[in-house]
């Protein structure tokens, strides 16, 4: 599974998990929209969830958006590809821990691809973090469920269990 992230650069670069998964040869960076390639865009706005109906569609490319929550709008998603939000999951970064939809960049791509089944390579993208292991324990359920699924209806009506359990 290869992972691509048009990287905005206005996170600090300390924490900055994209910049460290280039560092590890884990993703490619690239400061143009226009050089990214075609694949699955994780972006929160998309109207459809990722399932793994969009790995069995052939495609084997991940696309992120490294950008600060606060830049993350709409706009910033016009690159070129397939366009999935993920499903519920919790953060396990030391910034955003235990809140729901406030993934890091690595923390995307690593459930994308458990989505598709593809833990190895989860499991790979997170091993430079402290805390990569305790996302995946932490999403451990959600993950397999939504990884069982076969299309994105199916993927929103698991997430209709967390969603319901967020809000008691």
């Amino acid at each position: 599974m290869e992972c691509h992230v048009y990287y905005e650069g206005d996170d600090d670069p300390e924490k900055c998990t994209a910049r460290r998964l280039e560092q590890f040869d884990e993703a490619t960076l690239y400061r143009s929209m226009g050089q990214v390639p075609y694949g699955v865009v994780l972006n929160p706005h998309a109207e459809q969830a990722l399932s793994p109906a969009d790995r069995e569609e052939g495609l084997d490319t991940l696309v992120a958006l490294d950008c600060s929550w606060e830049s993350a709008e709409e706009a910033s998603f016009q690159m070129r590809g397939v366009h999935r939000a993920l499903p519920f999951l919790v953060a396990a970064n030391p910034i955003n821990y235990g809140r729901p939809f406030r993934l890091t960049t690595v923390e995307a791509l690593a459930a994308a691809c458990c989505i598709f089944d593809e833990y190895d390579r989860a499991e790979e993208l997170l091993e430079p973090f402290r805390w990569g292991e305790t996302f995946l324990t932490l999403n451990e359920e959600p993950l397999r469920r939504y990884s069982e699924c076969t299309d994105s209806s199916e993927v929103v009506a698991v997430q209709e269990d967390y969603l319901a359990d967020e809000e008691e």
